[in-house]
Protein backbone atom coordinates (compact mmCIF):
# COMPACT_ATOMS: atom_id res chain seq x y z
CA UNK A 1 0.00 0.00 0.00
CA UNK A 2 1.44 3.48 -0.68
CA UNK A 3 2.22 5.47 1.84
CA UNK A 4 0.65 9.40 2.53
CA UNK A 5 2.74 11.79 0.25
CA UNK A 6 4.44 14.16 2.26
CA UNK A 7 8.02 13.43 1.55
CA UNK A 8 10.55 16.27 3.43
CA UNK A 9 13.90 16.01 2.18
CA UNK A 10 16.41 18.05 3.64
CA UNK A 11 17.86 20.15 3.24
CA UNK A 12 14.87 21.80 1.01
CA UNK A 13 11.95 20.29 3.52
CA UNK A 14 9.42 21.52 1.36
CA UNK A 15 9.90 19.91 -1.77
CA UNK A 16 7.81 17.13 -1.76
CA UNK A 17 5.10 18.42 1.44
CA UNK A 18 4.75 21.49 -1.40
CA UNK A 19 4.88 19.33 -4.51
CA UNK A 20 2.70 16.26 -3.59
CA UNK A 21 1.08 16.84 -0.69
CA UNK A 22 -1.90 17.72 -3.23
CA UNK A 23 -1.88 13.73 -3.41
CA UNK A 24 -3.66 11.75 -1.34
CA UNK A 25 -4.30 8.19 -0.95
CA UNK A 26 -7.56 6.81 -2.20
CA UNK A 27 -9.90 5.34 0.47
CA UNK A 28 -9.83 1.49 1.66
CA UNK A 29 -11.56 0.11 -1.19
CA UNK A 30 -9.10 2.09 -3.82
CA UNK A 31 -5.65 1.33 -2.25
CA UNK A 32 -5.10 -1.71 -4.71
CA UNK A 33 -5.91 0.31 -7.64
CA UNK A 34 -3.57 3.01 -6.67
CA UNK A 35 -0.82 0.24 -5.85
CA UNK A 36 -1.00 -0.82 -9.42
CA UNK A 37 -1.20 2.81 -10.82
CA UNK A 38 1.99 3.48 -9.04
CA UNK A 39 3.60 0.32 -10.04
CA UNK A 40 2.47 0.06 -13.40
CA UNK A 41 3.91 3.83 -14.47
CA UNK A 42 7.28 2.23 -13.22
CA UNK A 43 7.01 -1.18 -15.18
CA UNK A 44 6.61 1.07 -18.22
CA UNK A 45 8.79 3.75 -17.68
CA UNK A 46 11.36 0.97 -16.29
CA UNK A 47 11.39 -0.65 -19.37
CA UNK A 48 13.51 1.41 -21.38
CA UNK A 49 16.29 0.64 -19.70
CA UNK A 50 17.32 -3.07 -19.35
CA UNK A 51 19.18 -2.75 -15.58
CA UNK A 52 16.76 -0.56 -14.65
CA UNK A 53 13.70 -2.82 -15.46
CA UNK A 54 15.68 -6.06 -13.82
CA UNK A 55 16.03 -3.91 -10.65
CA UNK A 56 12.75 -3.07 -10.30
CA UNK A 57 10.62 -6.68 -11.32
CA UNK A 58 13.46 -8.35 -8.45
CA UNK A 59 11.24 -6.42 -5.70
CA UNK A 60 7.81 -6.29 -7.49
CA UNK A 61 7.98 -2.92 -8.87
CA UNK A 62 8.19 -0.95 -5.32
CA UNK A 63 9.35 2.20 -4.80
CA UNK A 64 13.21 2.89 -3.50
CA UNK A 65 13.36 6.52 -3.75
CA UNK A 66 9.19 8.10 -3.13
CA UNK A 67 7.77 6.52 0.21
CA UNK A 68 7.49 8.72 2.96
CA UNK A 69 9.66 7.10 5.68
CA UNK A 70 12.88 8.24 6.54
CA UNK A 71 15.02 5.92 4.69
CA UNK A 72 13.31 6.97 1.45
CA UNK A 73 14.02 10.57 2.73
CA UNK A 74 17.17 10.20 3.25
CA UNK A 75 17.96 8.93 -0.09
CA UNK A 76 16.04 11.52 -1.93
CA UNK A 77 18.37 14.44 0.21
CA UNK A 78 21.55 12.43 -0.33
CA UNK A 79 20.84 12.31 -4.08
CA UNK A 80 19.54 16.00 -4.72
CA UNK A 81 22.75 16.87 -2.70
CA UNK A 82 25.18 14.66 -4.76
CA UNK A 83 23.53 16.07 -7.98
CA UNK A 84 24.00 19.93 -6.98
CA UNK A 85 27.53 19.08 -6.11
CA UNK A 86 28.74 17.34 -9.33
CA UNK A 87 30.09 20.41 -10.82
CA UNK A 88 32.76 20.06 -7.89
CA UNK A 89 34.14 17.14 -9.27
CA UNK A 90 34.06 18.40 -13.20
CA UNK A 91 31.00 16.75 -14.32
CA UNK A 92 28.57 17.94 -16.74
CA UNK A 93 25.83 18.72 -14.66
CA UNK A 94 23.48 19.35 -16.91
CA UNK A 95 23.08 15.70 -17.17
CA UNK A 96 21.93 15.80 -13.66
CA UNK A 97 19.62 18.65 -13.30
CA UNK A 98 18.41 18.37 -9.68
CA UNK A 99 16.00 21.63 -10.53
CA UNK A 100 14.60 19.65 -12.80
CA UNK A 101 14.23 16.62 -10.93
CA UNK A 102 12.50 18.94 -8.04
CA UNK A 103 9.72 20.74 -11.11
CA UNK A 104 9.15 17.12 -11.96
CA UNK A 105 8.26 16.65 -8.37
CA UNK A 106 6.70 19.44 -7.54
CA UNK A 107 3.96 18.90 -10.84
CA UNK A 108 3.53 15.21 -9.98
CA UNK A 109 -0.44 15.19 -9.13
CA UNK A 110 -1.04 11.20 -9.37
CA UNK A 111 0.71 7.95 -8.36
CA UNK A 112 1.18 7.46 -11.66
CA UNK A 113 3.17 10.42 -11.58
CA UNK A 114 5.36 9.23 -8.54
CA UNK A 115 5.92 5.99 -10.57
CA UNK A 116 7.93 7.93 -13.40
CA UNK A 117 9.61 9.99 -10.61
CA UNK A 118 10.27 7.08 -9.34
CA UNK A 119 12.31 5.29 -12.28
CA UNK A 120 14.14 8.93 -13.19
CA UNK A 121 15.62 9.31 -9.77
CA UNK A 122 16.87 5.55 -9.82
CA UNK A 123 18.02 6.37 -14.26
CA UNK A 124 19.70 9.58 -12.31
CA UNK A 125 21.06 8.27 -9.80
CA UNK A 126 22.67 5.34 -12.14
CA UNK A 127 24.10 8.30 -14.96
CA UNK A 128 25.79 10.22 -11.98
CA UNK A 129 27.14 7.12 -10.43
CA UNK A 130 28.79 6.21 -13.40
CA UNK A 131 30.18 9.36 -14.09
CA UNK A 132 31.72 10.25 -11.58
CA UNK A 133 33.28 6.67 -10.39
CA UNK A 134 34.15 5.67 -14.12
CA UNK A 135 34.42 8.91 -15.62
CA UNK A 136 31.70 10.98 -17.93
CA UNK A 137 33.32 10.17 -21.16
CA UNK A 138 34.36 6.72 -22.87
CA UNK A 139 38.42 7.27 -23.52
CA UNK A 140 38.68 5.85 -26.62
CA UNK A 141 35.86 7.73 -28.05
CA UNK A 142 37.13 10.65 -28.24
CA UNK A 143 41.70 9.31 -28.48
CA UNK A 144 41.91 6.43 -30.06
CA UNK A 145 45.38 6.11 -28.59
CA UNK A 146 43.85 5.77 -24.82
CA UNK A 147 43.70 2.15 -24.96
CA UNK A 148 42.80 2.40 -21.26
CA UNK A 149 40.39 -0.83 -20.12
CA UNK A 150 37.64 1.38 -17.75
CA UNK A 151 36.22 -0.93 -15.17
CA UNK A 152 32.93 0.07 -14.48
CA UNK A 153 30.59 -1.63 -11.49
CA UNK A 154 27.64 -3.20 -12.76
CA UNK A 155 24.59 -1.15 -12.56
CA UNK A 156 22.66 -3.74 -10.21
CA UNK A 157 25.36 -3.74 -8.24
CA UNK A 158 25.56 0.57 -7.86
CA UNK A 159 21.71 0.01 -6.85
CA UNK A 160 21.86 -2.91 -4.28
CA UNK A 161 25.38 -0.79 -2.79
CA UNK A 162 23.15 2.39 -2.23
CA UNK A 163 19.83 0.15 -0.25
CA UNK A 164 22.46 -1.43 1.82
CA UNK A 165 24.42 2.01 2.63
CA UNK A 166 23.95 5.22 4.37
CA UNK A 167 23.23 7.33 0.78
CA UNK A 168 25.35 9.71 1.75
CA UNK A 169 28.55 8.19 2.63
CA UNK A 170 27.84 5.99 0.04
CA UNK A 171 27.68 8.59 -2.96
CA UNK A 172 30.36 10.07 -1.59
CA UNK A 173 32.48 7.55 -1.69
CA UNK A 174 31.73 6.79 -5.68
CA UNK A 175 34.59 9.16 -6.38
CA UNK A 176 37.80 8.33 -6.95
CA UNK A 177 39.48 7.94 -3.07
CA UNK A 178 42.81 8.66 -3.84
CA UNK A 179 45.16 11.61 -2.72
CA UNK A 180 45.73 12.82 -6.31
CA UNK A 181 42.29 13.23 -6.68
CA UNK A 182 41.18 15.01 -3.91
CA UNK A 183 44.27 17.43 -4.18
CA UNK A 184 43.48 17.93 -7.50
CA UNK A 185 39.60 18.84 -6.43
CA UNK A 186 41.14 20.48 -3.88
CA UNK A 187 43.76 23.06 -6.72
CA UNK A 188 40.54 23.10 -8.81
CA UNK A 189 38.11 25.19 -6.35
CA UNK A 190 41.59 27.15 -5.27
CA UNK A 191 41.95 28.36 -9.04
CA UNK A 192 37.82 28.60 -9.81
CA UNK A 193 37.87 31.03 -6.92
CA UNK A 194 41.08 33.02 -8.03
CA UNK A 195 39.70 33.18 -11.26
CA UNK A 196 36.57 34.76 -10.05
CA UNK A 197 38.52 37.17 -8.15
CA UNK A 198 40.85 38.81 -10.59
CA UNK A 199 43.51 36.10 -12.17
CA UNK A 200 47.05 36.63 -11.85
CA UNK A 201 47.19 39.62 -12.86
CA UNK A 202 48.43 41.04 -16.29
CA UNK A 203 51.01 39.11 -18.45
CA UNK A 204 54.68 39.40 -18.78
CA UNK A 205 55.15 40.90 -22.20
CA UNK A 206 59.10 40.79 -22.81
CA UNK A 207 60.74 37.69 -24.70
CA UNK A 208 63.02 37.08 -21.73
CA UNK A 209 64.52 38.50 -18.78
CA UNK A 210 67.41 36.99 -16.80
CA UNK A 211 68.95 37.72 -13.24
CA UNK A 212 70.30 41.63 -12.75
CA UNK A 213 67.69 43.26 -14.99
CA UNK A 214 65.07 45.86 -13.67
CA UNK A 215 62.67 48.04 -15.24
CA UNK A 216 58.92 47.57 -16.02
CA UNK A 217 58.98 43.73 -17.44
CA UNK A 218 60.44 42.54 -13.93
CA UNK A 219 58.01 44.01 -11.92
CA UNK A 220 55.45 42.60 -14.04
CA UNK A 221 57.80 39.15 -13.71
CA UNK A 222 57.82 39.96 -9.82
CA UNK A 223 54.16 40.36 -9.78
CA UNK A 224 52.89 37.60 -11.27
CA UNK A 225 55.41 34.74 -9.65
CA UNK A 226 53.63 36.59 -6.23
CA UNK A 227 50.18 36.17 -7.04
CA UNK A 228 50.61 32.66 -8.52
CA UNK A 229 52.34 31.88 -4.88
CA UNK A 230 55.83 31.29 -6.21
CA UNK A 231 57.65 34.70 -4.40
CA UNK A 232 57.06 36.39 -1.14
CA UNK A 233 55.56 39.47 -0.61
CA UNK A 234 58.44 42.00 -1.92
CA UNK A 235 59.21 45.29 -3.23
CA UNK A 236 62.34 44.48 -4.67
CA UNK A 237 62.56 45.94 -8.63
CA UNK A 238 65.25 44.20 -9.89
CA UNK A 239 65.58 40.30 -11.14
CA UNK A 240 67.66 39.44 -7.25
CA UNK A 241 68.16 36.42 -6.18
CA UNK A 242 64.91 35.65 -4.61
CA UNK A 243 63.38 36.09 -8.34
CA UNK A 244 65.78 34.25 -9.62
CA UNK A 245 64.85 31.21 -6.52
CA UNK A 246 60.91 31.61 -7.36
CA UNK A 247 61.68 31.18 -11.14
CA UNK A 248 63.31 28.06 -10.32
CA UNK A 249 60.48 26.67 -8.82
CA UNK A 250 57.79 28.22 -11.38
CA UNK A 251 60.55 25.96 -14.08
CA UNK A 252 60.54 23.08 -11.73
CA UNK A 253 56.39 22.51 -11.08
CA UNK A 254 56.31 23.32 -15.22
CA UNK A 255 58.87 20.78 -16.37
CA UNK A 256 60.87 23.70 -17.94
CA UNK A 257 65.33 23.51 -17.34
CA UNK A 258 65.59 24.99 -13.62
CA UNK A 259 68.12 27.72 -14.60
CA UNK A 260 66.18 30.87 -13.09
CA UNK A 261 66.40 32.31 -16.36
CA UNK A 262 63.00 33.46 -17.78
CA UNK A 263 63.48 32.56 -20.89
CA UNK A 264 61.16 32.52 -24.14
CA UNK A 265 59.75 29.25 -22.72
CA UNK A 266 59.23 30.03 -19.32
CA UNK A 267 57.53 33.30 -20.35
CA UNK A 268 55.26 31.88 -21.91
CA UNK A 269 53.74 28.98 -19.28
CA UNK A 270 53.96 31.91 -17.02
CA UNK A 271 51.73 33.69 -19.06
CA UNK A 272 49.20 31.25 -19.76
CA UNK A 273 46.02 32.05 -18.26
CA UNK A 274 43.81 30.52 -14.99
CA UNK A 275 41.30 28.88 -17.58
CA UNK A 276 43.88 27.14 -19.49
CA UNK A 277 45.43 25.54 -15.97
CA UNK A 278 41.74 24.72 -15.38
CA UNK A 279 40.87 23.04 -18.65
CA UNK A 280 44.14 20.49 -17.54
CA UNK A 281 43.07 20.27 -14.09
CA UNK A 282 39.18 19.46 -14.89
CA UNK A 283 41.11 16.71 -17.54
CA UNK A 284 43.19 15.36 -15.19
CA UNK A 285 39.87 14.46 -12.99
CA UNK A 286 38.64 12.61 -15.51
CA UNK A 287 41.59 10.87 -16.23
CA UNK A 288 41.78 9.75 -12.50
CA UNK A 289 38.23 8.39 -12.67
CA UNK A 290 39.24 6.64 -15.97
CA UNK A 291 42.05 4.96 -13.86
CA UNK A 292 39.75 3.89 -10.57
CA UNK A 293 41.26 0.53 -9.61
CA UNK A 294 43.31 -0.65 -7.45
CA UNK A 295 47.32 -0.09 -9.05
CA UNK A 296 49.45 -2.47 -6.60
CA UNK A 297 51.18 -1.38 -3.56
CA UNK A 298 54.28 -1.54 -5.60
CA UNK A 299 53.51 -0.25 -9.35
CA UNK A 300 55.32 1.75 -12.04
CA UNK A 301 53.84 4.63 -13.26
CA UNK A 302 54.91 6.46 -16.76
CA UNK A 303 53.71 9.82 -16.91
CA UNK A 304 54.16 10.70 -20.84
CA UNK A 305 54.43 13.94 -20.67
CA UNK A 306 56.01 14.68 -17.44
CA UNK A 307 58.98 12.39 -19.35
CA UNK A 308 59.29 10.74 -16.29
CA UNK A 309 59.21 6.81 -15.30
CA UNK A 310 58.62 6.05 -11.45
CA UNK A 311 58.25 2.91 -9.03
CA UNK A 312 55.61 3.78 -6.25
CA UNK A 313 55.74 1.93 -2.87
CA UNK A 314 52.86 2.03 -0.86
CA UNK A 315 51.89 5.31 -2.49
CA UNK A 316 55.53 6.46 -2.22
CA UNK A 317 58.54 7.00 -4.71
CA UNK A 318 61.21 5.08 -4.16
CA UNK A 319 62.91 5.57 -7.61
CA UNK A 320 62.54 8.08 -10.92
CA UNK A 321 64.16 8.58 -13.97
CA UNK A 322 63.97 10.52 -16.45
CA UNK A 323 62.55 8.86 -19.67
CA UNK A 324 62.11 9.59 -23.54
CA UNK A 325 58.82 8.53 -25.16
CA UNK A 326 57.21 8.27 -28.38
CA UNK A 327 57.74 11.23 -31.07
CA UNK A 328 54.40 13.20 -32.14
CA UNK A 329 53.83 12.14 -36.00
CA UNK A 330 52.48 9.47 -37.47
CA UNK A 331 51.83 6.08 -35.39
CA UNK A 332 54.86 6.80 -32.82
CA UNK A 333 52.99 8.55 -30.02
CA UNK A 334 53.27 6.17 -27.16
CA UNK A 335 49.75 4.54 -26.01
CA UNK A 336 48.12 5.01 -22.57
CA UNK A 337 46.99 1.46 -21.06
CA UNK A 338 47.94 -0.49 -17.92
CA UNK A 339 49.48 -3.95 -17.60
CA UNK A 340 51.90 -6.35 -16.08
CA UNK A 341 55.33 -6.52 -15.77
CA UNK A 342 56.44 -10.20 -15.39
CA UNK A 343 60.23 -10.38 -17.05
CA UNK A 344 63.35 -8.36 -17.42
CA UNK A 345 65.73 -9.29 -20.84
CA UNK A 346 69.65 -8.21 -19.98
CA UNK A 347 71.71 -8.16 -23.11
CA UNK A 348 68.39 -8.05 -25.54
CA UNK A 349 68.51 -8.38 -29.45
CA UNK A 350 66.26 -5.80 -31.08
CA UNK A 351 63.54 -7.95 -33.01
CA UNK A 352 62.45 -4.82 -35.65
CA UNK A 353 59.33 -3.98 -35.91
CA UNK A 354 57.70 -4.60 -39.04
CA UNK A 355 56.82 -0.76 -39.84
CA UNK A 356 60.17 0.46 -39.06
CA UNK A 357 61.81 -3.01 -41.23
CA UNK A 358 59.40 -2.03 -44.53
CA UNK A 359 58.90 2.23 -43.58
CA UNK A 360 62.53 3.15 -42.74
CA UNK A 361 65.31 0.02 -43.49
CA UNK A 362 63.76 -1.58 -46.83
CA UNK A 363 64.04 1.88 -49.12
CA UNK A 364 67.46 1.81 -47.95
CA UNK A 365 68.16 -1.58 -48.75
CA UNK A 366 66.52 -1.40 -52.31
CA UNK A 367 69.17 1.30 -53.00
CA UNK A 368 71.94 -0.35 -51.35
CA UNK A 369 72.13 -4.15 -50.48
CA UNK A 370 75.10 -3.14 -47.69
CA UNK A 371 72.48 -0.72 -45.68
CA UNK A 372 72.39 -0.19 -42.26
CA UNK A 373 75.09 -3.27 -41.68
CA UNK A 374 74.49 -3.43 -38.07
CA UNK A 375 70.92 -5.56 -38.74
CA UNK A 376 70.86 -8.76 -39.30
CA UNK A 377 68.61 -9.72 -42.09
CA UNK A 378 66.33 -13.22 -41.47
CA UNK A 379 64.06 -15.67 -43.34
CA UNK A 380 61.22 -17.00 -41.37
CA UNK A 381 63.12 -19.95 -39.84
CA UNK A 382 65.43 -17.50 -38.15
CA UNK A 383 68.43 -18.26 -40.52
CA UNK A 384 70.60 -14.74 -41.39
CA UNK A 385 70.32 -14.64 -45.44
CA UNK A 386 73.23 -13.51 -47.81
CA UNK A 387 72.30 -10.15 -48.56
CA UNK A 388 74.69 -10.07 -51.78
CA UNK A 389 71.98 -13.24 -53.43
CA UNK A 390 68.90 -11.11 -52.38
CA UNK A 391 67.17 -8.84 -54.76
CA UNK A 392 65.70 -5.93 -52.75
CA UNK A 393 64.30 -4.01 -55.27
CA UNK A 394 61.94 -6.60 -56.07
CA UNK A 395 59.91 -6.13 -52.47
CA UNK A 396 57.56 -3.83 -51.32
CA UNK A 397 55.78 -3.35 -48.07
CA UNK A 398 53.69 -5.47 -48.56
CA UNK A 399 55.26 -8.27 -49.85
CA UNK A 400 58.94 -8.34 -48.31
CA UNK A 401 59.63 -11.44 -46.90
CA UNK A 402 62.34 -11.33 -44.09
CA UNK A 403 62.41 -9.87 -40.54
CA UNK A 404 65.30 -7.86 -39.07
CA UNK A 405 67.13 -8.36 -36.20
CA UNK A 406 69.83 -6.50 -34.07
CA UNK A 407 72.21 -8.92 -31.93
CA UNK A 408 72.95 -7.77 -28.10
CA UNK A 409 75.46 -5.15 -27.91
CA UNK A 410 76.35 -1.57 -26.41
CA UNK A 411 74.87 0.09 -29.73
CA UNK A 412 71.93 -2.23 -29.79
CA UNK A 413 69.00 0.40 -30.48
CA UNK A 414 67.46 -1.06 -27.28
CA UNK A 415 70.72 -0.38 -25.03
CA UNK A 416 71.92 -3.31 -22.35
CA UNK A 417 68.44 -4.11 -20.77
CA UNK A 418 64.53 -4.08 -21.69
CA UNK A 419 61.66 -4.84 -18.98
CA UNK A 420 58.63 -6.51 -20.77
CA UNK A 421 55.24 -6.16 -19.32
CA UNK A 422 54.03 -8.81 -22.83
CA UNK A 423 51.52 -6.10 -24.54
CA UNK A 424 49.71 -6.30 -28.20
CA UNK A 425 50.92 -2.69 -28.58
CA UNK A 426 54.32 -3.99 -28.50
CA UNK A 427 55.44 -1.25 -25.89
CA UNK A 428 57.99 -1.69 -23.33
CA UNK A 429 60.83 0.29 -21.35
CA UNK A 430 64.31 -0.01 -22.70
CA UNK A 431 67.92 1.02 -22.14
CA UNK A 432 69.37 3.06 -25.26
CA UNK A 433 72.20 4.30 -26.67
CA UNK A 434 71.45 7.44 -27.31
CA UNK A 435 71.75 9.48 -23.90
CA UNK A 436 72.03 13.05 -25.24
CA UNK A 437 68.12 13.03 -25.66
CA UNK A 438 67.51 13.09 -21.85
CA UNK A 439 69.56 16.35 -21.19
CA UNK A 440 66.61 18.03 -23.43
CA UNK A 441 63.66 19.52 -21.84
CA UNK A 442 60.82 17.96 -24.29
CA UNK A 443 61.88 14.33 -24.94
CA UNK A 444 59.49 12.73 -27.39
CA UNK A 445 61.91 11.36 -29.66
CA UNK A 446 61.11 7.30 -29.76
CA UNK A 447 58.73 5.19 -31.58
CA UNK A 448 56.42 4.20 -28.82
CA UNK A 449 58.58 2.64 -26.51
CA UNK A 450 59.80 4.45 -22.94
CA UNK A 451 63.73 4.69 -23.16
CA UNK A 452 64.71 5.05 -19.72
CA UNK A 453 67.55 7.40 -18.55
CA UNK A 454 68.71 5.23 -15.60
CA UNK A 455 67.98 1.99 -16.57
CA UNK A 456 70.63 -0.68 -14.78
CA UNK A 457 69.55 1.28 -11.24
CA UNK A 458 65.40 0.84 -12.42
CA UNK A 459 66.29 -2.65 -13.08
CA UNK A 460 68.72 -3.00 -9.16
CA UNK A 461 65.41 -1.27 -7.71
CA UNK A 462 63.18 -4.51 -9.07
CA UNK A 463 65.26 -7.21 -8.29
CA UNK A 464 65.90 -5.55 -4.69
CA UNK A 465 62.54 -7.47 -4.10
CA UNK A 466 63.99 -11.03 -4.74
CA UNK A 467 67.95 -10.79 -4.67
CA UNK A 468 69.88 -10.76 -1.69
CA UNK A 469 72.24 -8.67 -4.31
CA UNK A 470 70.51 -7.19 -6.63
CA UNK A 471 73.21 -4.96 -8.53
CA UNK A 472 76.08 -8.41 -8.22
CA UNK A 473 73.04 -10.49 -10.11
CA UNK A 474 72.48 -8.10 -12.62
CA UNK A 475 76.03 -7.60 -13.39
CA UNK A 476 76.81 -10.88 -13.52
CA UNK A 477 74.12 -11.54 -16.15
CA UNK A 478 75.21 -8.62 -18.41
CA UNK A 479 79.26 -9.82 -18.42
CA UNK A 480 78.33 -12.63 -20.22
CA UNK A 481 76.94 -10.81 -23.31
CA UNK A 482 74.17 -13.16 -24.02
CA UNK A 483 70.67 -12.79 -23.82
CA UNK A 484 68.88 -13.74 -20.27
CA UNK A 485 65.55 -13.68 -19.35
CA UNK A 486 65.13 -12.76 -15.89
CA UNK A 487 61.71 -13.20 -14.31
CA UNK A 488 60.33 -11.35 -11.54
CA UNK A 489 59.20 -13.34 -9.06
CA UNK A 490 55.89 -11.01 -8.27
CA UNK A 491 54.76 -9.28 -11.25
CA UNK A 492 54.80 -5.48 -10.81
CA UNK A 493 51.39 -3.86 -12.12
CA UNK A 494 52.17 -0.99 -15.12
CA UNK A 495 50.16 1.94 -15.51
CA UNK A 496 51.11 4.75 -18.66
CA UNK A 497 49.18 7.62 -17.69
CA UNK A 498 48.95 11.03 -19.49
CA UNK A 499 48.67 13.86 -17.12
CA UNK A 500 49.77 17.49 -17.82
CA UNK A 501 48.56 18.99 -14.95
CA UNK A 502 49.40 16.68 -11.35
CA UNK A 503 50.12 17.25 -7.96
CA UNK A 504 53.15 16.80 -6.06
CA UNK A 505 53.60 15.04 -2.72
CA UNK A 506 52.49 18.13 -0.79
CA UNK A 507 49.74 18.94 -2.65
CA UNK A 508 50.87 21.99 -5.18
CA UNK A 509 50.19 21.70 -8.68
CA UNK A 510 52.56 20.74 -11.47
CA UNK A 511 51.93 21.40 -15.11
CA UNK A 512 53.37 20.06 -18.39
CA UNK A 513 53.00 20.57 -21.91
CA UNK A 514 49.99 18.99 -24.30
CA UNK A 515 52.96 17.18 -26.28
CA UNK A 516 50.20 15.21 -28.35
CA UNK A 517 47.17 17.38 -28.17
CA UNK A 518 45.42 14.72 -26.32
CA UNK A 519 43.64 17.05 -23.28
CA UNK A 520 43.32 19.26 -25.60
CA UNK A 521 40.50 16.69 -27.50
CA UNK A 522 39.37 15.75 -24.09
CA UNK A 523 38.87 19.36 -22.41
CA UNK A 524 36.35 19.69 -26.10
CA UNK A 525 34.54 16.73 -25.78
CA UNK A 526 33.92 17.52 -21.86
CA UNK A 527 32.95 20.78 -22.69
CA UNK A 528 30.69 18.93 -25.53
CA UNK A 529 29.08 16.69 -22.19
CA UNK A 530 28.35 20.19 -20.44
CA UNK A 531 31.51 20.89 -18.02
CA UNK A 532 31.58 24.03 -17.26
CA UNK A 533 34.92 25.75 -16.58
CA UNK A 534 34.02 28.37 -13.88
CA UNK A 535 31.15 26.87 -12.82
CA UNK A 536 29.93 28.33 -8.96
CA UNK A 537 27.98 25.81 -6.80
CA UNK A 538 25.29 27.03 -4.59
Amino acid sequence: MLPTMRFPIAPRPVLFALALGAIFLAPQQQAQAQVTAFKQAVAETGARDDAIAEFYRAQDFEGVWTGTDQVHAARRSALLNALRRAGDHGLPVARYDADALERQMRNARSVRDLGIIEVEMTRMFLQYARDIQSGALVPQNVVSAIKREVEYTDRAELISGLLAAQPAAYLRGLAPRTVEYGSLMKQKMLLQEKSRTGGWGPTVNVSSLKPGDSGPAVLALRNRLMTMGYLGRTNARAYDTAMTAAVQSFQKAHGLEQDGVAGAGTIKELNESIDTRLKSVLVAMERERWLHRERGKRHILVNIPDFTAKIIDDGRITFETRSVVGANKEDRPTPEFSDEMDHMVINPSWYVPRSIVVNEYLPALRNNPNAVRHIEITDRRGRVINRSSANFAKYSARNFPYSMRQPPSRSNALGLVKFMFPNKYNIYLHDTPAKSLFSREVRAYSHGCIRLNDPFDFGYALLAKQEADPKGYFQSQLRTGREARVNLKEPVPVHIIYRTAFTDARGNLNFRRDIYGRDARIWDALQKAGVELNLVQG
